[in-house]
């Protein structure tokens, strides 16, 4: 990819989106910290059994 960072980076938000963020920052070198208010991460697509077009299974 390019050259490497360096430094660390706070992620609020531990959802679909958070957690995407947080392996893209640690793939360029930065430490990430990845900070979620709920017990688990996930976010609301953790609360799903079927994804919508094609009902796969969320979990």
């Amino acid at each position: 990819m390019g050259e490497s960072k360096s430094g660390s980076v706070m992620v609020v938000g531990g959802g679909i989106a958070g957690i995407q963020a947080s392996l893209d920052l640690s793939g360029l070198g930065y430490q990430v910290y990845l900070i979620e208010k709920a017990g688990s991460i996930g976010g609301v697509m953790a609360k799903l059994d079927k994804t919508f077009p094609t009902n796969d299974c969320a979990i």
